[in-house]
């Protein structure tokens, strides 16, 4: 959920140097301490700065330090050297896509599960953007470069739903100002432990969330990356962060268990949802980063319904409508695409047993 470029999670190796001195209260080892230390901007994971001080590309007072353990201090100064950075330029792959809708100017898709948007370190090809390379030929637009070519928002590998991709330069540019002006409507359906509830007490004490009208739930934060896991983000206060808004409307109740929700973003912010609704206490069925897998749904409550829900593979979001202006003729454009066959299976099981 998505910014319309945040670069944060994906690329860590931008080859620049980055002078880290250890300050306050520290961890004795030098990758933990690293990891708090690295300024947001150099993107260096802690396991990407382990892998780093393996290659002897941590220095101390000019000295190659090679063990992630290392003992350190308060005061102690180190260059971090990543090298120079890998270049990725994505090819054309044949791989399927599901086109909601395409012109000379843009391409609406509906992204399944698994696909990442566009290449990284990690994911070099198998991308949205390798298709679409594939499928749109050298009609896309080049504004992205070589890695993200029309590419102007994204969303999570495991998220499924529609995004849209620009073919033409005018329409990247027009796409990008109304991302950036926030005037795109974007709707996610999403599976929560719990039910929230304004009548919850517990979730109006919460920070940064309030009631209004209609059953809309509103949370209001900073979110900023995770100081000890660099590929997290985490909920901030200011000055700290970036400003996220989220509001939620719940759409069915299963037995106080579960929660089917109708979520849309005032902001797009990397996670953002996914965030925003473990701080309110009600985290994705499904989801490995942020809490979904320490919670459970009963079994007494919800019968074989709950073990489904209990193994869900991913986190039960989907990108469920998109509108915005066609940036070249300027008229409306609203998309809508069904829950994709495994949350549609969980949300069938799951009404099944109330």
């Amino acid at each position: 959920m998505e910014e319309p470029f945040d670069d944060s999670l994906d690329d860590t190796e931008d080859g620049a140097t980055v002078t880290v001195t250890l300050e306050g209260d520290v961890p004795p080892r030098l990758d933990k301490a690293l990891a708090l230390a690295v300024p947001e901007e150099a993107a260096l994971s802690r396991s990407r700065l382990a892998k780093l001080i393996g290659e002897g590309a941590v220095f101390r007072n000019g000295v190659a330090v090679t063990d992630p353990k290392a003992k350190v201090a308060p005061g102690d100064t180190f260059e971090i050297r990543p090298g120079p950075a890998t270049d990725i330029e994505a090819g054309p792959e044949d791989i399927p896509l599901s086109v909601v809708f395409e012109d000379a100017d843009l391409i609406v898709i509906d992204k399944p599960a698994g696909m990442v948007v566009h290449p990284a370190p990690g994911t070099p090809s198998g991308t949205l953007v390798n298709a679409l390379l594939f499928h749109c030929g050298d009609s896309l637009s080049g504004i992205g470069g070589a890695k993200r070519p029309g590419i102007v928002h994204r969303i999570d590998k495991e998220t499924t739903g529609l995004l849209v991709a620009a073919k033409s330069d005018r329409a990247h540019h027009g796409l990008a100002a109304q991302f950036e002006a926030h005037s795109v409507s974007r709707h996610y359906m999403a599976l929560c432990h719990g039910v929230p509830m304004g009548s919850d007490p517990r979730l109006r004490g919460t920070r940064g969330v309030t009631m209004e009208a209609g059953g809309v739930i509103r949370i209001a934060t900073n979110l900023a990356r995770h100081r000890t896991d660099r590929q997290r983000q985490a909920v901030t206060w200011p000055p700290e962060g970036r400003h996220a808004v989220t509001r939620a409307r719940v759409v069915e109740d299963f037995a106080g268990q579960a929660a089917l929700l109708d979520c849309w973003l005032e902001t797009g912010r990397t996670h953002q949802i996914r965030v925003h609704l473990t701080h309110a206490g009600h985290s994705l069925l499904g989801d490995p980063v942020y809490g979904g897998g320490r919670r459970r749904l009963s079994e007494k409550v919800l019968g074989p319904a709950a073990d489904l829900g209990n193994a869900f593979a991913r986190q039960a979001l989907h990108a469920a409508s998109l509108g915005f202006d066609h940036p070249v003729t300027g008229a409306r454009l609203e998309f809508t695409a069904p829950l994709p066959p495994d949350m549609e299976t969980l949300v069938q099981a799951l009404r099944a047993a109330v």
